[in-house]
Parts: C-alpha cells; structure tokens; sequence
C-alpha cells in the first residue's frame, strides 16, 4: 500500500481533487520526478507526514492522508519521494501525530548516518539520550556543521547535520517562548527537520522508513 497527502478539502497541486475509489493519470511525457509526467505519492505514512514541509507543504493541523494504489512505471527520489504514471486514493486514514521532539529525532538519526564528525556525534548522542537539549548545545552543533559545509567535498553529509542541529535549536526555542513564537518556532523545526533528511539521503542510500519509525519509538 502507498501513501498520498492532500489539503483538507481532498485537494493537490493544480486544484486536481481526491476522494475514495479517485483515479488520476498522469498527462505529460517529461522524465523529471517533479513534472507533468508522474503523480507523487510515498511509501510510508510516517514519511509523508515528515517530509510535508519540504514538498507538499499542507497544513498539518487539516491535512488529509490517503491510503492508495498506484499502476505502472514507479520513480523515486532516494526514497523521499516516489512517482507513477496512475495513483488512486482509496480510502482516508489518520494522520500520524508526530511531536517537534521526534522530528528532531528523525533528523538527526539521518544526519548521524552520513555524517560523523566526532563532536556533532557526541552532541547528537547526548540530545538523543536527553542528556543535553539545550538550544545553546544545537546552536554550537550547528555552527560547527555549517562551517564543515563550507569547506567539505562532500557537503549533503554536513548540509543534513546542519539542519538537523537547526531543527532541534528550534526546538529547545519553542520550549522557551510564548504560544504564537513557539507555534512559528515548531515550525521552523519541522521544516529544518525535514531538510535534514533530504540532504542525508542524497549523501548516501538510506533506511528512511526505519529510521522514522526508530525515532517515532524512541523520543
């Protein structure tokens, strides 16, 4: 079974309207992921909800989730996302409630699979423990990250523990300020989350499902 997210009101890109038994076959003929030529969807629904910031962009609070099926070619962009020819949504389904905290979590187990320089390993560690979330701690992490960004061959691997590092910053920040900041801050912390992840998976091939689940589980 895969995954489809839409607004509230059933809706995507292009007011193109889902609903159960809603099939939608792709027009165009173009190769690229992101085109007239495929239909996104994704493969796990903890996924789809982690990944919204940085591709559909719903509003978490209304968006829908739908179960669906899909006919044809499959493409994937490192498993962040996947493309058919044809998708059909079959029924609506909750959407996972997932926290700030395990969005964090998410990011930074991403980021720790591609990226292992010994201090970003030892505050990642210490914030996935609980040992040490501090917004002073993230803010450090991520500095350190983003000047090895700017001078690694290799960049996705710290670009991911640079946002991861943001993500949780943002969170230690949204403890600590008042509801409508804290509202902003959350989400600057799932969109630097999800970043976070996409920049790990085009450093290296990815678990993504199982790194989700592990941070759903464990924070």
């Amino acid at each position: 079974m895969y995954y489809k997210l839409t607004d509230r009101n059933g809706l995507t890109q292009n007011h193109t309207q889902w609903g159960p038994g809603v099939t939608h076959t792709a027009t165009g003929s173009s190769e690229p992921l992101c085109s007239e030529g495929w239909i996104h969807f994704y493969d796990d629904p903890l996924l789809a909800v982690l990944l919204n910031p940085i591709q559909g962009g719903f509003e978490q609070s209304t968006m829908q989730l739908w179960e669906c099926t899909v006919e044809g070619a499959i493409k994937t962009d490192h498993g962040l996302k996947f493309g058919a020819k044809q998708v059909t949504t079959v029924r609506e389904i909750p959407v996972p409630v997932i926290t700030t905290e395990q969005r964090v979590a998410f990011s930074i187990l991403c980021a720790r699979a591609v990226y292992t320089e010994p201090g970003f390993l030892a505050w990642s560690q210490g914030w996935l423990s609980g040992k040490d979330r501090s917004e002073a701690a993230a803010y450090v992490a991520a500095y350190a990250a983003a000047r090895a960004a700017a001078r690694a061959a290799a960049r996705a691997a710290a670009y991911a523990a640079d946002a991861a590092a943001h993500a949780a910053d943002a969170a230690a920040h949204a403890a600590d300020v008042a509801a409508r900041a804290a509202a902003h801050a959350a989400h600057a912390a799932a969109y630097a989350a999800a970043y976070a992840a996409a920049y790990a998976a085009y450093a290296a091939d990815l678990p993504l499902k199982d790194l989700a689940k592990k941070a759903i589980a464990n924070i």
